[in-house]
């Protein structure tokens, strides 16, 4: 039957309504862009394709990344039937009824089925439980999409039977391809506005959509239909009033809390204080807990600085405080002080490194006891069992060092670096070191309790 005036224009009206992001999705592989990391020619996804071998996959990566076009495109590369399902919206039985039609569909001859599940992560365990069957005898291509990470989020069983594929944030080069296809498309994009977007309003919304390309489309289509004028100068002002206050992504609980935790920790300790600077500001903006941000500081002053520095740990523990007291958004210069002085402070983790072997030690070799001369001598009968016998009180000594032996075996742990005020204490602890193995030649004299 044949197509009338009126169906066209119904097609056209509700095209319109819908959003350019939606509008511009990629009609085939060739139009999608980015994620060449697994999508580019020889690479894993694209091999799977060719082969015909395309099995379940979940896709994981931020929002406006291509999660849900490229699924799509999957289901009409691989020739099947594509029905979506949101994990946030849906449940057990619209699961089932889909899955029961997948069934029945390839059982009829009529192919498989690509069943894409937006938000995976946000089905139970039993609900993830009902579609291990079907996953596993083929009935369905699952392609689960996620924001969280899956080996946390998605049961153990279905990331055993998926390939992972981890999206990134679109390039700024990625993310200006597809503001200027937008521009020029006249079907589905903007190509009939006569507008002329200019070099630094592009590079603007390239760089503020933080690689989402429904945030950059949906800002261009912002600008360009609040404006009344024709032919159109799209100028960066007019960009900055269509995207209003950059939007920061960041998940207080999730990847990004311990993703930017590490960078800042791992930058301060590679001493580099402007990225240090940065993930603290990223953290900050993010609503990052001030508290969380203090105790990493305080565990890196004696985790990474030490004794090369006395002063950091101090510092850190102050800065705890301090924060507690004005709280923000004034706890920021407290912090922004902090982490840059940790960052520029002399580096060491020899003290680190001393506990880390010394319990390593206690948990695997035989237990040093106490030697005789060091046991608590301070109750009666201590002297007929020897305690305390022989020991030699530090302070009556010359330079308060005992030539004595305070542990029974020669191991050493505490080894300082080279570096800031620990390179004074290795000259010092090599004096030290001398003059307390000198008893294993001459034994102990003296006696105090």
């Amino acid at each position: 039957m044949a197509k009338s005036l009126f169906d066209d224009a119904e097609a056209e009206a509700l095209r319109q309504a819908q959003p350019l992001a939606a509008r511009m999705r990629p009609q085939s592989l060739d139009e999608f862009v980015g994620q060449q990391q697994f999508l580019g020619e020889g690479k894993l996804l694209r091999r799977l394709l060719q082969a015909d071998r395309l099995g379940s996959v979940i896709f994981y990566g931020p929002p406006g990344t291509g999660k849900t076009t490229l699924a799509r495109l999957l289901a009409t590369e691989s020739q099947s039937q594509f029905r979506q399902l949101s994990a946030v919206t849906e449940g057990v039985k619209q699961l089932r009824d889909v899955l029961s039609e997948a069934r029945n569909r390839l059982a009829a001859g009529g192919g498989k089925t690509v069943l894409f599940i937006d938000e995976i992560h946000r089905f139970n365990k039993a609900q993830q439980d009902v579609l291990l069957p079907e996953v596993e005898e083929g009935i369905v291509t699952l392609v689960g999409a996620t924001t969280a990470n899956p080996f946390f989020s998605v049961i153990s069983a279905l990331v055993s039977r998926s390939q992972i594929f981890q999206f990134e944030p679109l390039s700024v080069a990625d993310i200006k391809t597809l503001l200027w296809r937008a521009l020029r498309d006249p079907v589905r994009g903007l190509g009939r506005e006569q507008v002329e977007l200019l070099p630094d309003a592009l590079e603007f919304l390239a760089e503020v959509c933080d690689g989402d390309a429904r945030r950059a489309l949906s800002t261009l289509e912002i600008g360009v239909l609040s404006t009344a004028q024709r032919p159109l100068k799209f100028t960066r002002e007019l960009a900055e009033q269509s995207v209003q206050r950059k939007a920061v992504v960041y998940d207080a609980t999730g990847d990004d809390h311990y993703d930017a935790a590490s960078a800042l920790i791992k930058s301060i300790r590679g001493s580099d204080p402007d990225a240090g600077i940065y993930w603290l500001a990223r953290m900050l903006e993010g609503g990052e807990d001030v508290r969380f941000l203090c105790r990493r500081l305080i565990i890196l002053a004696s985790e990474d600085v030490g004794n090369a520095d006395p002063h950091a740990l101090p510092l850190a523990v102050s800065a705890m405080q301090a924060c507690e007291f004005v709280g923000l958004p004034e706890a920021q210069l407290i912090l922004a002080q902090t982490v840059t002085y940790l960052a520029c402070a002399p580096k060491s983790n020899a003290a680190t490194m001393a506990i880390a072997q010394a319990r390593r030690d206690v948990r695997e070799t035989r237990l040093l006891p106490v030697p005789r001369h060091l046991r608590d001598a301070h109750y009666r009968g201590a002297q007929q069992l020897g305690h305390g016998s022989g020991y030699v009180y530090a302070h009556d000594a010359d330079g308060a060092v005992a030539a004595q032996d305070y542990l029974g075996v020669d191991r050493t742990y505490y080894q300082p670096v080279p570096r800031g005020f620990e390179a004074e204490l290795a000259q010092r602890l090599e004096q030290l070191r001398a003059r307390l193995s000198a008893n294993r030649e001459r034994g102990t004299s003296g006696d105090r309790e």
